[in-house]
């Protein structure tokens, strides 16, 4: 697929699913985001920037971190993930993050060993070319700058993983082809080896992604995630079987009136040399 169509389908997709993507993610992704925060240990008067940041779930903890005198970049391909963080920054009064719509593999707004610390929380599976982000991000590092990055982890430790074949069954998504290429082995930190970063650390993170019911678990899959452009082509009965679907695809993950499915994160740390 040309890369061109794929940065639409997301920015298009990410507009759709905005609106829904905390209801339906905000818990499930906590812990891993919290570990990349940990990992990242930004410093007080740091800049930063905060790869496809969706609604700032990262973006506003580092810029509690870097404190007045520090300040985060935020950037996200969705005009609507931006509108979110811009709104949230004026409700919290912080006027620290600049959030702007950017394509993570072409940031040439921002100057070449400018900034301390690069992060990018599950984002970079959905880029055309992740390796060309990773080179944006050590571009634009300081020596002895670092990056942080966390990907899903392998498909077959993913319990939700069902919901790409659902949907393209349906109608054709190419949402993401590769999804979990990055999560697969050492990828993810083979890839920052090859981009320039020295000093490469993985972690793997097993997790559960809790939902109270089955509604919050299918708004979640389908409204607030990846699929949510080739979810709004769905008529009422393509719904309803694609949800019947889903939820058959996680049965065994029930718990009580709601669902702990399984997940996995793999999160690196890199270093630009000094």
């Amino acid at each position: 697929m040309q890369t061109n169509l794929q940065r639409r389908i997301q920015r298009y997709g990410w507009n759709k699913a905005a609106d829904h993507y905390e209801r339906g993610w905000r818990e499930s992704l906590a812990e891993a985001q919290a570990r990349l925060l940990e990992m990242a240990d930004a410093q007080p008067g740091e800049t930063v920037v905060d790869m496809a940041c969706g609604t700032g779930l990262v973006s506003f903890p580092l810029a509690e971190k870097v404190g007045p005198n520090g300040r985060v970049i935020a950037t996200d391909i969705s005009e609507r993930m931006i509108e979110i963080v811009r709104q949230e920054s004026t409700i919290r009064g912080v006027m620290r993050v600049d959030a702007f719509r950017a394509d993570s593999e072409m940031l040439d707004m921002i100057q070449d060993a400018s900034v301390d610390l690069v992060t990018c929380a599950l984002g970079l599976m959905y880029f055309p070319d992740p390796l060309a982000a990773m080179k944006q991000a050590m571009r634009m590092l300081k020596p002895g700058g670092r990056a942080v990055f966390a990907v899903w982890g392998g498909r077959d430790r993913c319990g939700w993983a069902d919901i790409f074949p659902i949907v393209d069954a349906r109608v054709q998504s190419d949402v993401c082809p590769l999804f979990f290429r990055l999560g697969t082995g050492s990828t993810l930190a083979w890839e920052m080896a090859l981009a320039g970063f020295s000093h490469v650390r993985e972690e793997r993170l097993s997790t559960m992604l809790p939902y109270d019911s089955a509604d919050a678990a299918v708004s979640a899959a389908f409204a607030g995630g990846p699929v949510a452009l080739a979810y709004e082509r769905f008529d009422d009965d393509t719904r309803h079987s694609a949800h019947d679907e889903y939820l058959a695809s996680i049965a065994a993950f029930r718990d009580g009136n709601g669902y702990r499915i399984p997940g996995e994160f793999v999160i690196c740390e890199g270093r630009r040399a000094v």
